[in-house]
């Protein structure tokens, strides 16, 4: 099925969004990061979808911004499409179900800050990686300054916004940035395959492991601590654990029903 710029398939309860701009190499429009709020809505309350695969067609992820769109913006459109950018990303990161983006060529600048609003990141070896907004006198507003240095580190983040110079998928992997490397044929498959572990693990364990993650990581400590035992505490009420500790003692595959 197709929205407009993104294509939908959903199968065994994994649902794989394409973005499909193929002519404008992936590029983030206004209308397609509308598709792809829907989207998501729509994933987080679907109850037979249970992970996403996020990818792009032909050679790129997502090339960025639309710089059409975004040479014509003044002050005020500008930071309003910046928090608008800046809540989908949000919508992604705070998902109650994984989210993977299986990185098939170039993710630049918003692209790749699309990327790291997901779960995990995998990566075609080759593929090119980077925030370059300040090579044409802008800079990330989709969350690229605050989620690179979270994942990669403070110095290392830096270096890349302020030179605005991509790294090859190899450099993204060393440096933490992606999570696994696959060959180009491979990596749909592979990121499938990582998908499809997390979805036998207990759904509301992944669910409550997700939030206690996403929400603790931005906490102090002890407040993280806290939201930790909290969800625990919830947790021991569901079904699944109580049947996920059964089986383990009766030493059987456990069936989880998601509650």
């Amino acid at each position: 099925m197709s929205d407009g710029n993104l294509i939908h398939e959903v199968r065994d309860g994994l649902l794989t969004l394409t973005i499909n701009r193929r002519r404008a190499l992936n590029s983030l429009d206004r209308d397609t990061l509308d598709e792809l709020k829907r989207a998501f809505d729509r994933a987080d309350g679907d109850g037979e979808i249970h992970a996403v695969l996020l990818t792009g067609t032909g050679g790129a992820f997502a090339s960025g911004a639309d710089i059409e769109e975004l040479a014509a913006m003044k002050q005020t459109e500008a930071r309003e499409r910046s928090l608008s950018g800046q809540s989908l990303m949000n919508r992604i990161a705070s998902l109650s179900k994984p989210v993977a983006a299986a990185i098939n060529g170039f993710a630049l600048g918003g692209g790749l800050e699309l990327a790291m609003a997901c779960t995990i990141r995998t990566a075609a070896r080759g593929a090119k990686l980077g925030l370059p907004e300040v090579s044409l006198g802008v800079m990330p507003g989709f969350g690229g300054t605050q989620r690179l240095p979270r994942l990669v580190g403070l110095g290392r983040a830096l270096e890349l916004i302020v030179t605005g110079d991509p790294i090859d998928a190899e450099e993204a992997h060393r440096i933490g940035l992606v999570n696994r490397l696959f060959g180009r044929d491979e990596l749909l498959d592979g990121t499938g395959k990582i998908l499809r572990t997390m979805m036998s693990r207990g759904p509301v364990a992944v669910r409550h492991a997700l939030e206690a993650t996403t929400r603790g990581v931005d906490l102090p400590l002890a407040d993280g601590l806290d939201l930790e035992a909290t969800l625990f505490g919830d947790l021991a009420a569901s079904a699944d654990m109580k049947e996920g500790l059964k089986a383990f003692l009766e030493r059987r595959k456990p069936e989880f029903k998601g509650r």
